[in-house]
């Protein structure tokens, strides 16, 4: 049989024509082979995420001793949410054998959640609930920069941080400060126990969830907490923060002067947990998990909040952000297929990742975090997948983020304004 490649050049006349056909063919087979290399690494991480998620079940097996110290939770608070006051209430519905207060940080008295928060302290009289005023600006992170002012009226040895929204089970004090009590397996002092979270997606009112938050909630649950998990098997523990919770010594803040290095910094999450593990400390991943309202994106809104995430990420873990190419395994089998012209290779190699993404979904998502939205969202996990591959490439096009509705230079992680903040009218 001739040869279809070889009558398809000796039929073009004009060389220029054999050139592009050739430049084409060639084009297409590199292609093909970098998305087959890329797939097969995808996979490769996805079987080691896996494995890291086996381990950290693993690891919640060892028997962890009784430990309630009084603790501090600090949660700055900025406007009302409809499902905030709920968030708020679960706190004070703890099972928990140590002291605690709760103190609320407001940039104003007169934030409307501070008619929520006199509204708990009706509920919970017998609870120590404080509303604290921080007027100042000390950075370009609002949210910080309240802790910072919240910092010096906190009365006891540790201290949690959580956000807002934040939905807390009756055990969730029991846990989390269970994380801080001396057992063999900490070869240093813990200096901080942070928490996994899995978020819930929302609509409108009286609608259902948007498309925007069900992608978010969908890569919360079975994208970003696989690559935790990952990054504490390879890493050897975990040597970061998540902003669903910060428990923190006052010890370990001490030797990083506090909270005040933090004001201009986006991921301060990340870099509250960075410093505590530099200094010293452990840094400890409990199995509490706790749930987050995801707002009702729409699509803009969607895109750039994950823009601000990837371009966050970018300036906290540079190498490893860059290493992140290597775990895209499905979407690039997907190029892949449409690169070998769906080919049978490209049919198997892309089921194959298929197959190997739903399990890490199932496994992490539904198994350890208790997502069950990740049953009715499995397929949007390609299209999902899709969208996180162009953003981590679009990440690199710039620095700029739109944050609470101001737009921001990331220079290595720090917020620069791109214009002044207009002074408040008095």
């Amino acid at each position: 049989m001739a040869n279809p490649a070889a009558g398809a050049i000796a039929g073009t006349a004009d060389p220029r024509g054999i050139l592009e056909f050739l430049s084409s063919t060639l084009t297409a087979t590199i292609v093909a082979a970098v998305t087959t290399v890329l797939a097969w690494a995808g996979i490769g991480y996805y079987l080691l995420a896996l494995w890291s998620a086996r381990a950290f079940v693993h690891s919640l097996r060892r028997p962890r001793p009784a430990y309630a110290p009084s603790v501090s939770i600090l949660k700055p608070v900025h406007g009302l949410d409809h499902e905030m006051y709920s968030a708020f209430a679960s706190h004070c519905r703890q099972d928990y054998a140590g002291e605690y207060e709760i103190l609320f940080g407001v940039s104003s008295l007169n934030d409307p959640a501070v008619t929520a928060v006199h509204q708990l302290q009706e509920e919970f009289p017998d609870h120590a609930i404080r509303i604290i005023e921080c007027p100042e600006l000390l950075g370009a992170n609002g949210k910080v920069s309240n802790l910072v002012q919240m910092l010096p009226h906190a009365r006891h040895p540790y201290i949690l941080i959580n956000d807002s929204d934040i939905v807390v089970s009756p055990h969730y004090l029991t846990n989390i400060m269970a994380g801080f009590a001396p057992t063999p397996a900490h070869k240093r002092t813990v200096g901080m126990v942070t928490a996994p979270y899995r978020g819930r997606a929302h609509g409108k009112p009286r609608k259902e969830p948007t498309l925007g938050s069900r992608m978010e909630a969908l890569g919360i649950s079975t994208d970003f907490f696989p690559g935790v998990l990952t990054a504490r098997r390879i890493e050897g523990g975990i040597h970061f923060g998540l902003g669903s919770t910060l428990a923190v010594s006052r010890d370990a803040l001490r030797h990083i002067d506090g909270l005040a290095p933090l004001v201009d910094y986006l991921a301060d999450d990340y870099e509250l947990g960075a410093r505590i593990a530099a200094a010293g400390f452990d840094v400890e991943l409990s199995a509490e998990v706790v749930e987050t309202w995801v707002p009702p994106y729409d699509a803009a809104g969607f895109l750039e909040h994950q823009l601000r995430w990837y371009r966050s990420t970018r300036d906290s873990r540079r190498w490893g952000y860059a290493g992140l190419v290597f775990t895209f395994g499905l979407p690039w089998a997907f190029c892949n297929l449409i690169a070998t012209g769906l080919s049978l290779e490209g049919i198997a190699l892309f089921v194959l990742a298929l197959v190997v993404r739903i399990a890490l979904a199932l496994a992490v998502g539904v198994g350890i975090l208790g997502d069950t939205q990740v049953l009715r969202d499995l397929l949007l996990l390609l299209p999902r997948d899709l969208i996180a591959l162009a953003l981590w490439a679009w990440s690199f096009a710039g620095d700029t983020v739109t944050w609470r509705g101001e737009r921001f230079l990331l220079n290595r992680g720090k917020l620069i304004r791109s214009q002044p903040k207009p002074a408040s009218s008095t």
